[in-house]
């Protein structure tokens, strides 16, 4: 299982600079990939412009939108320019997480459809694709830039409603748990594997999670006081959310092995702490 860890441009208040001594400390300590979290009406930095930036200072190491909310954006073809674009920098290393997301907050900002939102994501979808396989749209031709990965950056589709599976194996080189512990992922990792047997898709779907991480001192006092602030909005079972951290070594050991044993390709483990340290301490932990 490959391990990868989010940026802390998730966290308010944390200084560009510090998104890029992370993604470099990042890349040097062995992980897969850098995440981000995606959300409008919070504090953090925005998630496609801050991928930009870690590709720019990076060469190696993957990028993972973990999970980028599609419908508030707008029309597919823009989205699919600018992750193109993103991809462009990086040299064919994004990979797309994506959902609808479930603040209606985000929605409300953008002047954008909550109820509509399963509706305008797959169309999104179905035009991301049209562009990236360069269909024609004007006097000039297809938009641009024309695709580092053929058909454009892999999208892991993130969801459990039952149309997840579809857009999965319609759209989708694969899946990502935005939340939920190994046991979701195991269930959730099942019927996709099904979906996509049953649909005749060559090949295996790959499989992605998120875990929230924070180790060394005052690990739980980060991990609740992020946690109980980003999850505020889910009332009491932030509790649950915040208890759910790893912030100990036999937690995240723990943690890594049944994520395996769910048949998880790839665990992204997102800081609480925006300390630098916190790098090389969950890389250690997590046997890199």
């Amino acid at each position: 299982m490959d391990i990868g860890i989010g940026l802390t441009s998730t966290i308010p208040g944390v200084p560009g600079r510090r998104v890029l001594e992370w993604a470099r400390a990042a890349e040097k300590a062995g992980f897969s990939s850098l995440g981000t979290l995606d959300r409008l009406v919070y504090g953090n930095l925005e998630a496609v412009p801050t991928l930009a930036a870690a590709a720019a200072v990076t060469e190696r190491i993957g990028l993972t939108t973990a999970v980028l909310i599609a419908p508030y954006r707008g029309n597919g073809a823009l989205l699919a320019k600018q992750l193109a674009t993103v991809d462009s920098i990086a040299e064919g290393r994004l990979r797309v997480g994506i959902a609808v997301g479930g603040r209606a907050d985000d929605y409300e900002a953008t002047g954008s459809s909550f109820e509509d939102r399963g509706r305008a994501f797959d169309r999104q979808l179905a035009e991301m694709r049209a562009v990236w396989t360069q269909e024609p749209r004007g006097f000039a031709g297809p938009i641009g830039p024309v695709p580092v990965q053929p058909g454009g950056p892999p999208l892991l589709i993130g969801g459990n409603v039952a149309a997840t599976a579809r857009r999965v194996v319609e759209f989708g080189a694969g899946w990502i748990l935005g939340a939920g512990g190994p046991d979701a992922f195991a269930a959730g990792a099942d019927r996709i594997r099904r979906a996509w047997r049953e649909a005749g898709r060559e090949g295996e779907p790959r499989l992605v999670a998120i875990a929230y991480a924070s180790l060394g001192d005052d690990a739980e006092m980060h991990a609740q006081r992020y946690l109980g602030d980003y999850y505020a909005f889910v009332g009491d079972y932030v509790g649950q959310i915040a208890a759910g951290a790893l912030t100990t070594r036999q937690k995240l050991a723990d943690a890594l092995a049944a994520f395996a044993d769910a048949g998880c390709d790839e665990l992204i483990l997102m800081p609480c702490d925006p300390a630098l340290t916190q790098v090389s301490l969950i890389a250690e932990a997590s046997g890199l």
